[in-house]
């Protein structure tokens, strides 16, 4: 039995700890008596592990590169905080893909020795319209369900992202729903009645809310503005490059489960310099990602720096924790993640209460070597 003694964020609210861990990895009690944030924050604060639902890379690492690339971004994004990731691939031939998935499989059944639990694949492509690929390469296709769920049979795909305005997508949303999984809209040309269409065929939520897509215009509301007036859930790149603040202000306002992302490169983690991105060769340069025409190609962003953005927007604490680990976990249909309760996992971050700066990480109970 491990015991952390700090002030726990619980479903209930802040407790005073200490939060205790079986040897089976999982949560055994949270205890304590009931604190105020203000009173929480004198001291080191437990939170949930971070989840990140969209991470292409990490430690000079690509998802599209098979070999170990998958558990080389999940003992980076581990250092970090993140403990619990979707590997998320780029749009690109389907030979490439394929061989992907394969390579990414075997660190899906088994947790990489001090990194993040990998729960599957974020399929982001190649079901996107080529109006909207922003970084991805131009292999850009529509879809069947037999193709995805062909992909499927090689490694465990979570979410997928598709364009609802392409030749038979708002019925694949149907078919994609029906057979387990979670759909985004995203890298779309779709109009505002495009995405109220997608959402009501069951599309769930948006890819990197803002980015590749048709934005907000006050007589054309776009895909942006079709999310920021119905949607539940999306995702949000909280870089400092990817999204203005106001423009975060707003999502924040309207879509009650918005949640961070990284979509983080091979640069996250990592110094100044060249790397990949699928095909394309990306450029790091004063914190933002880039092609070599200067598009924003994914970030070098990860989940304690994301914490600290929401921090410094002013959110509280809890809300901002809410916003890197809950709200994800909850999207994917996981409740034993995201949360520190009796009978979760024990994926915990410790921050310092003050600052919210990253001290100490656990996943699935292992201590994890910062």
């Amino acid at each position: 039995m491990i015991e952390i003694a700090a002030a726990a964020l619980t479903p209930g609210g802040w407790r005073s700890g200490p939060v205790r861990v079986a040897g089976d990895g999982r949560i055994a009690q949270v205890g304590g008596e009931p604190l105020t944030e203000p009173q929480a924050r004198q001291g080191p604060c437990l939170l949930p592990g971070f989840v990140d639902l969209h991470v292409h890379g990490g430690g000079g690492a690509d998802t599209m590169e098979g070999g170990e690339a998958v558990a080389t971004l999940a003992r980076t994004h581990a250092r970090h905080g993140t403990t619990a990731l979707l590997a998320t691939t780029m749009t690109a031939p389907r030979d490439e893909i394929e061989a992907a998935l394969r390579a990414l499989a075997p660190h899906v059944a088994t947790r990489p020795a001090g990194g993040t639990r990998v729960l599957g694949v974020h399929l982001e492509g190649p079901y996107i319209n080529r109006e909207r690929l922003g970084a991805q390469p131009d292999f850009a296709t529509t879809a069947t369900l037999a193709d995805v769920m062909a992909l499927h049979a090689l490694a465990p795909i979570r979410l997928v992202t598709i364009a609802p305005e392409l030749p038979g997508h708002l019925a694949l949303i149907v078919a994609l729903r029906g057979a387990g999984f979670v759909v985004q809209v995203g890298h779309s040309a779709a109009r505002y009645e495009d995405g109220v269409a997608a959402l009501a065929a069951g599309a769930s939520g948006f890819t990197h809310l803002f980015n590749a897509m048709t934005g907000l215009h006050h007589r054309e509301p776009g895909l942006a503005g079709a999310a920021l007036a119905h949607a539940e859930r999306a995702e949000l790149i909280a870089d400092g490059q990817h999204v203005h603040e106001g423009a975060i202000r707003v999502a924040l306002r309207c879509i009650p489960g918005l949640y961070c992302v990284t979509d983080a490169t091979a640069a996250a983690g990592m110094p100044d310099g060249d790397y990949r991105l699928g095909r394309h060769t990306v450029f790091k340069c004063l914190g933002a990602v880039r092609l070599a025409d200067g598009t924003l190609a994914g970030s070098a962003l990860t989940m304690d720096r994301a914490l600290g953005a929401l921090l410094r927007l002013g959110l509280p604490l809890a809300e901002a924790s809410a916003r890197t680990a809950t709200l994800a976990a909850r999207h994917l249909g996981l409740v034993d993640r995201g949360v520190l309760a009796p009978g979760a996992w024990a994926d915990l971050v410790q921050v310092d209460g003050a600052s919210g700066a990253l001290q100490r990480v656990w996943v699935e109970g292992e201590a994890v070597e910062r």
